[in-house]
């Protein structure tokens, strides 16, 4: 059975490589800005929506040879541009369909932006080797973690891959296609499991257990201590070099800007520090579930973007990653052959008794202990859900 795995991994490339890289992220990103910017001139003018397709031939065959302070477009690896202008466009579908908001131009300091590479042809290929990989454009370029990126072979091949940078950190993220069979981690599998997400505790388990929320240990704490901290120098040395332009000072203007750059990159490594805690939290918590081998996971489908419209709750929310959680689990039933079911948001998974089924029209959020009125039942008001979303009969399996 073939599958595509997805790898990340850092690399070190050298002073011309990085120079590279960065360049082609540029292009990227201000090809996608364009496809943007172009796109509401038209609709302005009256115009049809542009496709990624047509846009791409505009731009080559028309916009970039009557603009010759523009080719320097052309001097990257075309495959990440052309790649950039159809992401866009999958944006634009998106919203097209209600799905997603409309397209946001990208920031220079944001670091979305990626550079695209891929296996061209059946000639081409694309060779890992225990330390170092083959880049189209950048030719060799060495791993930091060696061995991780499996080797070119009969049950692997590589087919396409993105650099990306963040915090003056490079990292390489492949997509392998590869033989997988379903690992049986058991031989006979479990029962069924609920899963019910909240902000107390990330995740309790209709087995009894329960998954802290790791954002209110004392190691995060002290880190976004530390990152409003240096984002409070950050601002003061905005502020000095805008009152500084303001009066025409000239002097000593540019070991300003590199002051500014230093405390810009000593907040990005704060930011993606705390990412990857929380990051490494998710994966291990889904590596240990389907461990257990299941006979089905349950969870519940939450309305995540109702629940970041609430200022008390938003911060909260966006950091327990839920979406990135569910997304990860369902990758994983995928591979060991687990059934992912999902429940409808409008469940009333903890105001019903999971004992006789009564359910508590009114049951408010402070109540952490669940009561139920008519039998008598006494359980935690999330572990309750936990086991009702086991025993749920109308759900829709997604993975």
């Amino acid at each position: 059975m073939k599958l595509l795995v997805a790898y990340k991994t850092e690399i070190l490339p050298t002073e011309e490589q990085k120079e590279i890289i960065n360049r082609t992220i540029g292009v990227a990103r201000f090809v996608k800005n364009f496809y943007i910017y172009h796109n509401q001139e038209v609709y302005k003018s009256g115009g049809k929506f542009v496709s990624g397709m047509d846009f791409s031939k505009w731009l080559n065959n028309d916009y970039i040879p009557n603009h010759p302070d523009k080719l320097w477009i052309k001097a990257v690896y075309a495959k990440s541009t052309k790649h950039a202008i159809m992401e866009t466009e999958k944006a634009f579908r998106k919203f097209f369909q209600g799905k997603a908001n409309f397209p946001k131009f990208k920031k220079k300091n944001h670091q979305d932006v990626s550079m695209y590479f891929v296996k061209n042809d059946k000639k081409t290929i694309i060779r890992c080797e225990r330390h170092r990989i083959k880049v189209p454009s950048l030719n060799w370029v060495k791993l930091k973690e060696k061995g991780y990126i499996p080797k070119h072979d009969d049950k692997h091949s590589i087919k396409s891959g993105t650099i990306s940078q963040q915090a003056n950190r490079y990292y390489l993220s492949v997509i392998v296609e590869q033989d997988c069979t379903a690992q049986v981690l058991n031989d006979t599998p479990t029962e069924g499991m609920g899963i019910d997400l909240g902000l107390k505790d990330f995740a309790i388990l209709s087995t009894g257990k329960t998954y802290k929320n790791i954002n209110k240990s004392g190691k995060i704490r002290k880190i976004e201590k530390q990152l409003k901290r240096q984002q409070r120098k950050l601002s003061r040395k905005y502020e000095s070099e805008k009152k500084r332009v303001n009066e025409k000072q000239s002097k000593r203007g540019e070991a300003t800007r590199k002051n500014i750059e230093k405390q810009v990159l000593k907040v990005q490594k704060l930011h993606k520090r705390l990412t990857d805690i929380r990051r490494d939290r998710v994966n291990k918590i889904v590596s240990e579930l389907v461990k257990t081998k299941p006979a089905y996971i349950t969870i519940e489908d939450l309305n995540v973007k109702g629940m970041m419209k609430n200022r008390h709750l938003s911060k909260a929310v966006r950091e327990q990653s839920f979406y990135a959680f569910r997304k990860k689990l369902a990758d994983k039933c995928k591979v060991y052959h687990i059934e992912l079911r999902l429940v409808d948001r409008f469940y009333p998974s903890s105001k019903r008794c999971h004992d006789c089924g009564h359910k508590k029209v009114d049951l408010k959020l402070s109540e952490r202990t669940y009561h139920c009125e008519k039998c008598g039942y006494v359980a935690d008001r999330d572990y309750n859900a936990s086991m009702n979303l086991k025993d749920v009969k109308e759900y829709k399996v997604i993975a």
